[in-house]
């Protein structure tokens, strides 16, 4: 028995020396209860200097292996007296020696039992450094593919058993099966941890497989797949075996546990990453079919390993590694809680430098196509790509590194690579470690760490940082492999994000193609090197992420990645408009990420040029049609021409180049181009069918904020069609002859469906025609005779309102011109002030039962807000047009300027009406362009306030002022314009019902 712990004097001491005492009395007591013919021995073992170095450093500082020797007293006497090697080797016959199993719980409490076995063996074989680390690593290997294919030949089995498929040898099921379990990461290096998950990617060959069964090939290897990790890993009384993790697999997120083989060929094809091509390298068929498994792995070896230098790949892999570094140039200071797997320096890091390098170098040279890590780097000493002190060094860490995670994993058979987070449970982990001053452990860990993460600084030392600038994300951005790097969540959350999984895992998405836009190997490379500057630009919003988001929607729908990539690498001031856009103007946003091809517009020269007048805008527009085939080519290319230039405001805006004031009149503008231009194409569409009605005239009035030329983002645009026809009883020719009256109310319907309809290119506008004579009831075109009648007649008090602000903007010079002598002639009417006074505010009053609020962002309905300027303005003017015809504008701000020309009210009214017209207007065309137009302050996000604070009042982007104290000075503002609204609408209106202003 001594011979076999010859090296008590490397045994780790008991960090519970008290424990250590209980739990050997505990175990002598229970062999001399339950094995009394191994009590001599039991006692032998504690009585000797060796042996009682064992018993302090398995009870002293595992709770885990206790319990397992404890009631494994046996298998303790067979490794002493016949050695781990003799031992072992038994063992593994034993568990791999044919068995039938009935149930699964059958197989289960089978596999548990000899897993606790192995568990104890090794971990032994490790304290008393019986065995290295190879050693060690390849019996937890062999143990894991045994019990792995034992678990897959019972599945199969049981299968054939219940008719689903055919197997070929009933004893070795597995064997041409077409069933391919592919062991990866370090089960496939034969490297495997003491408490590892074990990495699996299991496909099945269609062609191969004789599937019986009534679902489909798919199904059932989908819950083979199932049933297997269910097997391996489920916890029961006994334990567990492993952990399997298959998220190793292409594009785990969207495919079945079990893939087919031709699905796994298309995805490595077309989409395959390099930190897949990484994780090949480790690849080994270990169950099932191996010879299929293998023919699989030889068909995926030009990808893994390509001929020729990539550069885009290097690149990749470089881009990778630095996004890992991104400014980390250093160990942490503290180690308590270090991860020394994921951590600088760590294990990591190791294998990320010989893996890479294989990549790299593997493709010409053959002899470096190795899994093992420790041999990888030993072959490319040999070949002097790294020279013997770096290998020596690394090899030295490594293994330095997997016996602390080993050690780690045995106190309580947890899956963690972190050392203790407090100093007390630290310290007692460097006694397990063997260390007798837990400094020196500290000392040795601290040279260990610094010395790899030189070694690894020193792989791309050339290589450009990725984050170049503070507007890039500074931190670890890693997006590779199967989970989410903790270090990339935290500097994603350190950026403003408050849900970094999402963003993570929409990134991971991208890298694995699930974007159109990410599909090709080019763009995916572009991204790679974009990331680290498309989180920075998005965290620089308010709110990142509803930007991100946005931005994911914006790229779900490009077409191709290489271009938008390319154009976002050359122009990052492109890439910051979008993420400004993305978070602060969701209108903005959902324009672009609903038509990506708006981009283009915005990198055309004239995009933040001003905006041309109405001729230019029209003979743009009529020389855009010149390329159109047919009548949806116009409705296609009118949408086009007019969200560009919408879009365009929109930006201008948000940019301070234009003030909203300018938005409005630059907005109505080009409705007024396309409404004009869009009309003839129509009639002549319509014409070809009903021909035209001889002698007549049709034309557009706008009314509202379009009459007004103050249109804002997303108006609806409230029109009335008028007709004239020299004969009202003419025909009109062509194959479908319609009347007068017919004829101009189907081409009204036909035009109104051309600017609403929904093309592939969207709709142009919502059309409200309510406010022709008779409203909903009268025909949606009238006669110039029935629209003059009407109004001589039958029109209500807030018609004639609503008529100040018509406006003539399409029809031939005569039409126009009979309708605003006719418009002019009705508001020109004399009428009693006061009685107009009095039917205006009962007609307020009723405003106010039905949308009256408090809300001062509500800049319509509020009590001072723009519905009492615009009833002041038209009360006004129905009371002095016939006196002053000029005072009739439509557009407030001129309507404004004629009242204080004419003294129809003090100068200081005059100013104060100017003023609130100016900001209510504007506030409501900001609100409209950042999505909402009716937000109570509660809803309002940060980037609502600070857009209107900073939009809406002059220099507050350059005040030192915070962000909350500018929309509280906004906020001040706009309540005191709409007090001083309320103030002239009672003096003017409300209290004037018995005379003249």
């Amino acid at each position: 028995m001594s011979g076999y712990l010859q090296n008590y004097q490397t045994f780790p001491g008991a960090a519970e020396p008290k424990t250590a005492e209980a739990k050997i009395a505990q175990w002598l007591e229970y062999v001399a209860r339950k094995t009394p013919d191994l009590e001599g021995f039991a006692k032998s073992l504690a009585d000797s200097e060796a042996g009682r170095k064992l018993l302090y450093a398995v009870f002293g500082n595992s709770p885990y292996l206790t319990q397992l020797f404890i009631k494994n007293t046996r298998l303790i006497q067979s490794l002493l007296e016949k050695g781990f090697d003799e031992t072992f080797a038994e063992f593994l016959a034993e568990v791999n020696h044919p068995r039938i199993f009935l149930h699964i719980e059958e197989i289960m409490a089978y596999l548990r039992q000899a897993k606790n076995e192995c568990s104890l063996m090794v971990a032994l074989a490790d304290i008393t450094e019986n065995w290295s680390l190879e050693q060690i690593t390849s019996a937890l290997s062999s143990f894991a593919e045994i019990t792995i294919n034992k678990t897959v030949d019972f599945l199969l089995a049981r299968a054939a058993g219940f008719g689903e498929i055919e197997v070929q040898d009933i004893e070795i099921p597995g064997r041409n099966s077409g069933l391919i379990i592919l062991a990866m990461g370090k089960l496939g290096g034969r490297e495997l941890n003491y408490s590892s998950d074990v990495d699996l990617i299991i496909f099945f060959d269609s062609e191969k497989v004789k599937y019986l069964g009534a679902h489909n090939i798919q199904h059932f290897f989908t819950r083979l797949a199932q049933d297997l990790t269910r097997i391996m890993q489920d916890r029961t009384e006994a334990g567990y075996v492993f952990r399997i993790d298959l998220r190793l697999r292409p594009d785990p997120a969207s495919t079945p546990p079990a893939m087919s083989v031709r699905a796994a060929e298309i995805y490595y094809e077309s989409v395959g990453q390099n930190w897949e091509r990484a994780a090949m390298i480790k690849a080994r068929a270990i169950a099932g079919d191996i010879q299929a498994g293998e023919k699989f792995l030889q068909y995926l070896r030009p990808y893994v390993w390509r001929k020729n230098l990539d550069f885009a790949a290097i690149e990749d892999i470089q881009s990778i590694k630095r996004q890992i570094d991104n400014k980390h140039k250093r160990v942490e200071e503290n180690l308590l809680g270090y991860n020394i797997k994921l951590g600088h320096g760590g294990i990591r890091e190791i294998e990320f430098f010989i893996q890479t390098q294989q990549l790299i170098w593997g493709g010409r040279e053959m002899d470096l196509r190795i899994r093992a890590t420790c041999e990888a780097l030993e072959a490319f000493a040999k070949i002097k790509k790294i020279d013997e002190k770096t290998c020596k060094d690394l090899i030295s860490a490594y293994r330095f590194y997997r016996k602390i995670e080993h050690r780690l994993q045995m106190v309580n058979d947890n899956q963690t690579h972190s050392l203790p987070a407090d100093q007390e449970d630290f310290d007692k982990f460097a006694i397990f470690m063997g260390y007798e001053n837990p400094e020196d452990f500290e000392k040795e860990l601290f040279a260990t760490l610094n010395k790899v993460q030189q070694y690894y600084a020193k792989l791309y030392a050339k290589s450009p940082s990725l984050a170049s600038s503070d507007e890039e994300a500074s931190g670890s951005l890693v997006f590779t492999g199967t989970e989410h790097d903790p270090e990339t969540l935290e500097t994603i959350s350190g950026l403003g994000f408050k849900d970094p999984v999402i963003v993570s895992e929409t990134i991971r998405g991208w890298h694995h193609g699930r974007r159109k836009v990410t599909s090709s190997k080019k763009a995916r490379e572009l991204l790679t090197e974009l990331v680290p500057a498309i989180l920075g630009a998005l965290s620089k919003t308010i709110n990142p992420d509803s930007a991100f988001a946005k931005f994911d929607e914006f790229l779900s729908r490009l077409p191709d990645g290489v271009q938008i990539f390319a154009l976002f690498y050359s122009n990052p001031e492109l890439l910051e408009l979008i993420a400004e856009i993305m978070g602060r103007y969701p209108y903005l946003a959902e324009k672009l990420s609903r038509k990506p091809a708006l981009l283009d517009y915005v990198l055309s020269p004239e995009f933040y040029l001003d905006m041309p007048d109405k001729e230019q805008l029209k003979a743009k527009l009529v020389e855009n049609l010149h390329h159109a085939r047919d009548y949806q080519d116009v409705l296609d290319i009118t949408r086009r021409w007019t969200q560009d230039r919408q879009f365009r405001l929109g930006v201008q805006l948000l940019k301070n180049q234009i003030t909203p004031e300018q938005a409005g009149l630059h907005l109505s503008n080009i409705a007024d181009t396309v409404l004009s231009v869009l009309l003839k194409h129509t009639r002549k569409d319509f014409a070809e069918k009903h021909g035209k009605i001889p002698e007549s005239q049709f034309a557009i009035v706008a009314m509202g904020k379009l009459g007004g030329a103050e249109l804002t983002f997303g108006s609806d645009l409230d029109l009335v069609f008028i007709y004239h026809a020299k004969n009202d009883d003419a025909v009109s020719s062509g194959p479908s002859p319609l009347s007068v009256s017919e004829y101009f109310l189907r081409l009204s319907r036909r035009f109104i469906a051309a600017i609403t309809a929904l093309t592939p290119e969207g709709k142009l506008y919502e059309i409200d025609v309510r406010l022709r004579p008779s409203g909903q009831d009268g025909p949606v075109a009238s006669s110039i005779k029935a629209f003059e009648i009407y109004y001589d007649e039958s029109a209500w008090i807030w018609e004639y309102m609503a008529l100040t602000r018509a406006r003539v903007i399409s029809g031939s010079g005569q039409l126009q011109k009979k309708i605003r002598r006719v418009i002019l002639g009705v508001l020109r009417k004399p009428r009693d002030a006061s009685e107009l006074a009095k039917e205006i505010d009962e007609m307020r009053e009723k405003i106010e039962k039905q949308h009256g609020t408090d809300n001062p962002f509500d800049v319509k309905y509020v009590r001072g807000g723009l519905i009492d300027v615009e009833f002041l303005i038209q009360y006004l003017e129905l009371c002095h047009s016939g006196q002053y015809p000029e005072l009739i504008q439509g557009n407030l701000h001129l309507a404004i300027e004629k009242i204080g020309e004419y003294g129809l009210l003090p100068a200081d009214d005059v100013a104060a009406l100017k003023n609130a017209a100016e900001i209510l207007l504007n506030t409501q065309c900001i609100l409209r362009l950042i999505g909402s137009e009716i937000p109570a302050e509660e809803t309002m996000t940060p980037a609502m306030k600070k857009v209107l604070s900073t939009s809406l009042i002059p220099g507050a982007e350059k005040e030192p002022a915070g962000d909350e104290i500018k929309f509280e000075n906004f906020k001040k503002m706009l309540v005191e314009t709409q007090k001083n609204v309320q103030g002239i609408y009672r003096k003017v209106i409300s209290k004037k019902y018995s005379g003249s202003v």
